[in-house]
């Protein structure tokens, strides 16, 4: 079994603050029953984007399960098994669809913008689905029955172009910062 290089432990722990850190911005929505928005999905397409698909998608679960055990890493300082089984835990989970997405393609077909943003779209469309179905379920238990609509209404309509912007921004930086990822500080 290979180690984890010190390099690479490091790395994934700025990704889990990264993360964290967008997580805990965010503005709130015009309901109390939509999810808030927040920097969380541009996190997780950035380091993904830059770490590839090992690192990315083990980032982006170090990232759940410090939420999972308690560390307030969630959006609104949440944290807890609980939050991951309430309505918007899906999505949290559906973080990791879309490392899965964004990391098989940087690690398949490079980091070209074309695919930085057809992966980026694809995988928040797939934190989407899974999201948006754990929603319908949860909040159908909780309060009631739910139409498809009401549901994409609430839980993805609003955010498409806010995630839009989100994409483009991480698509940009990566570009930036890939290459000096790249950078070896000692031979």
């Amino acid at each position: 079994m290979k180690h984890i290089q010190i390099r690479e432990l490091s790395l994934a722990a700025m990704g889990v603050a990264l993360i964290a850190v967008c997580s805990w911005i965010s503005v709130p929505s015009l309901l109390p029953t939509m999810v808030p928005f927040t920097l969380q999905t541009f996190a997780v397409c950035l380091v993904t984007a830059l770490f590839g698909l090992k690192l990315g998608l083990w980032t982006v679960g170090c990232y759940i399960l410090l939420g999972a055990v308690g560390v307030p890493v969630f959006a609104g300082f949440k944290a807890g098994v609980g939050a991951l089984l309430g309505t918007t835990g899906g999505y949290i989970v559906g973080f990791l669809f879309t490392a899965l997405a964004v990391g098989l393609a940087v690690d398949r077909l490079g980091r070209r913008v074309p695919v930085l943003l057809s992966a980026m779209a694809l995988g928040i469309l797939l934190c989407y689905a899974f999201g948006t179905a754990w929603f319908v379920l949860v909040y159908s238990r909780s309060s009631g029955a739910i139409g498809a609509a009401t549901a994409l209404a609430w839980c993805v309509l609003p955010y498409l172009i806010p995630d839009a912007v989100k994409i483009v921004l991480a698509v940009f930086l990566t570009g930036r910062l890939y290459p000096l990822l790249q950078r070896r500080v000692f031979p």
